[in-house]
Formats: structure tokens, sequence, C-alpha cells
């Protein structure tokens, strides 16, 4: 990718990685073979203090792809830490991430992406919506339990916040105020900025390989403190003023 190129970058992939060494590659090559020719665009990679050889496969593969880049942590700081550590560094308009395990296809971003582009300005965020999940029965619990308790809370009319599978404008994410989780909470906050939520529905399958590294709602407790403070956060909203200056 030269100079130009990076300049005119239209898409940022965000793909946040802890521990992911051996679905780096196989999951590079399905997201290079879903855009390759419909956008310019870049693939960047949050390794979130990895300790396997994560950073050395991505370095490796940098020099394949002009397209890939890599940040790194120097210690885990989480999903949403990640996902916004690329997002700023992103130079595309519209960002979509999704997860680094490979449990996410990409094949779903093309619709992703064309959803926002539809929206011109009015969509703030298209949504991957799973079906045929392929977590564990106690996951799916888990993450059915969560999700209903956060919809009839926030009434956010989002059936499935966990999907990693998402894209927005780049400008509308970096507006939210941010908090550990966020990730968690996008339609709800998008829509308190008054934007409009797209969905997709995408086909869930299992990981590559090794095991799960981010989890939902891991932590209960401070989950459900999270959910009371976009709760508030809703509840506090104000018409945002117009203001005109005045010469």
């Amino acid at each position: 990718m030269t100079s130009a190129d990076r300049d005119a970058v239209a898409v940022s992939i965000v793909v946040p990685v802890r521990n992911e060494a051996e679905n780096v590659a196989p999951l590079i090559a399905e997201i290079v073979g879903a855009l390759d020719g419909r956008w310019n665009y870049e693939i960047i990679y949050v390794n979130d203090g990895s300790t396997d050889a994560t950073a050395d496969r991505l370095a490796d593969l940098m020099k394949q792809h002009s397209r890939l880049r890599q940040l790194k942590h120097a210690a885990s700081s989480g999903q949403s830490a990640a996902v916004r550590s690329g997002v700023r560094a992103a130079r595309g308009a519209i960002v979509a991430t999704l997860d680094g395990d490979g449990q996410n296809n990409p094949v779903f971003l093309a619709d992703l992406i064309a959803a926002v582009e539809k929206g011109e300005g009015r969509v703030g965020l298209a949504a991957g919506q799973r079906v045929g999940r392929k977590d564990t029965g106690f996951k799916k619990l888990q993450s059915k339990i969560a999700n209903g308790v956060r919809k009839a809370i926030l009434k956010d009319g989002t059936r499935d916040t966990g999907c990693g599978l998402k894209a927005f404008p780049r400008e509308a994410f970096l507006s939210m105020p941010y908090f550990d989780g966020l990730h968690r909470f996008l339609p709800a906050l998008m829509r308190r900025e008054g934007f409009e939520i797209a969905y997709v529905d995408v086909i869930d399958r299992p990981r590559h390989s090794g095991v799960s590294n981010y989890g939902f709602f891991d932590r209960l407790w401070i989950g459900i403190m999270d959910l009371a403070g976009v709760w508030w956060l809703i509840r506090r909203k104000k018409p945002t003023p117009v203001a005109t200056e005045v010469s």
C-alpha cells in the first residue's frame, strides 16, 4: 500500500486479539477475500498483551499484506480498550470490527459496511445478530439472560449485543462516553445520540482453535454496574442545542 493509498483508506477493519496465534493467518486471509476489490481498506490487529506467538505471527504476515497493521498493548486491557485503540488509530471514515477467534465470519463485513454507507449519516451502527450460535449451552444461557435484562432496561431494540461483527462511522464511535464494556452497549448509546441502528443476521461458527480469551459479562457485578451507568446516561440526555455564531 502506497502513501497515497493509506491517505485514501475508506474502511478500517479492527480486530482485538489476545493469545490467538493460530487464528491470525486464516482470519486475515478471509478478511482479504471478503473485501478485496470492494473498498480501499486496512486491517488493524490490536494485540492486547498476548503472551503467545501472536505478535510474531502478525509481524510475519505484515511482510505479506501491506494493508495489515499491528498495535500492541504492553499489558492486557480488555476488549473495549483494544477496540478503542484500533478505532483511534484507524484511517477510514467507517470502521468495522470482528472477534479474532474465527467465530465471526468476515463474509458479513461487506453487508455491515454497506448498511452504514446507505444510511448516509443516519445510521450510527450496523450490528451483527448471531444465528446458529456455536457456544456452549451455559454461555448461550448466560448471554440470553444478559441480553434480556439489558434489552428490558435500556429498551435498545437489540437481541444480541455480544456479536463482534459491527460497523460504524469512526467519529460517531469516538464521540461515545468511553468505559470498559462500551462495546456491549453501543446500540443504546448510539440511539441516545439520535442515530439509527441497522441489523444484519450473521451465521455463527466454531472458533478455529484455542479457547475464549474475552467473555461476555464474565464479571457479573461489573456488568450490572455498567448497565446501571448506561441507564443513567440515557435518562440524563438532553437535546443538543443548535448553536449559531453571531458575527
